[in-house]
């Protein structure tokens, strides 16, 4: 087991995640865009999509996978759609774009989806939903990436822990924003445990011989949510995504071929709820929805009935004041590429909990 985790003011982390980037090449305002959406998740309590992908980024920069500073280009430009060409940009950077060209086209089109091509690893697909449902509209992500995870009843990784985030506005309440990958635990947990010095649920995930394993170091493929559920989700969202756009993932990967360069697919879908009902009452009914939701009879083993993106909100609002805590792993992990790039590591707020 490693130490107990240091907490981190999150602007502090920002600062951080931001100057890195920027040393590995990255203008500073993208920079600072993919920091946000990092520490954003670390916030939220979503460690497995926060900083501690920092090294993984930038091993990445160095590989030539994570272009800093790509020519992103609209390939298809059509009344409610486009096709964005991502030239491997940073995921944050590229899906930003894409969610602000969707809100602009659903504004005169009621719906929008905009296709994302040669795009990688896209960090926390909610914010870019969040981003829709703070402009009136219903927000809608996926993203989809090469073979990670075991296909049910096989032995070896044959679709992604492909991501699915929707969100929605209320009127006196946060968001209803729900975002979940396919698999029952994606990779970003096994690096959490790593990191954390935890074994992993049974169940999680398998080693390279196709064997399940709790011990996080030997795992390397997690395994679908809902066994086939999953599974056939994830691969219709490489038919929705990858084979439209004609950069197919999987059957690369797992072929003749074995591509095995990061890269990744995805969409972002926008729905302007002026076109359809006035905002106000949507979000009044939504508010009432969860209300109702919330006034069920509980179950024994549950104090409260809470709905997606709730307790997100929550652990927000005590990382804001306590900080950011990060495992001794992922500390080390940082410390290293901070002293590689020159870059000075934010001192912790207070002595680690016990």
């Amino acid at each position: 087991m490693g130490r107990a985790p240091r907490r981190v003011a999150a602007l502090a982390l920002e600062r951080l995640a931001a100057a890195l980037f920027v040393r590995a090449g990255m203008p500073e305002s993208d920079a600072q865009l993919v920091a946000d959406v990092l520490v954003w998740a670390n916030l939220r309590g979503v460690d497995t999509h926060g900083v501690l992908r920092i090294p993984g980024y930038l091993n990445r920069v160095a590989t030539g996978e994570f272009n800093p500073r790509p020519e992103m280009t609209v390939a298809t430009d059509l009344p409610a759609a486009a096709v964005l060409d991502a030239d491997r940009a940073f995921g944050p950077v590229g899906m930003t774009r894409a969610m602000d060209l969707a809100i602009e086209k659903a504004r005169g089109a009621g719906v929008a989806t905009v296709f994302v091509r040669r795009i990688t690893h896209m960090a926390a697909i909610g914010r870019y939903a969040l981003r829709a449902a703070t402009a009136d509209m219903l927000g809608v992500v996926i993203g989809t990436s090469r073979p990670n995870m075991a296909y049910h009843g096989a032995r070896r990784a044959g679709v992604a822990t492909s991501p699915i985030a929707i969100a929605v506005p209320g009127m006196d309440r946060p968001p209803v924003m729900l975002d979940m990958a396919t698999a029952i635990a994606p990779m970003g947990r096994i690096m959490l445990a790593r990191d954390s010095g935890r074994p992993l649920e049974p169940g999680w995930a398998l080693d390279r011989e196709g064997a399940p394993t709790t011990d996080p170091f030997d795992a390397v493929l997690p395994m679908p949510l809902g066994g086939p559920k999953g599974a056939g989700l994830s691969l219709l969202f490489e038919c929705l995504t990858g084979l439209l756009v004609a950069n197919p993932l999987i059957a690369p990967a797992i072929g003749p071929r074995r591509e095995t360069a990061h890269s990744q697919n995805g969409l972002a879908l926008a729905i302007d709820i002026a076109s359809f009902i006035e905002p106000a009452r949507y979000k009044t009914e939504l508010d009432a929805l969860i209300a109702t939701l919330k006034a069920l009879p509980r179950a024994a083993d549950h104090d409260e009935i809470l709905v997606p993106g709730e307790r997100g909100d929550r652990v927000l609002a005590e990382r804001r004041e306590r900080g950011v805590p990060l495992p001794d792993g992922t500390w080390r992990r940082l410390a290293a590429e901070a002293d590689r790039l020159g870059v000075a590591m934010p001192a912790p707020l207070a002595t680690p909990e016990p």
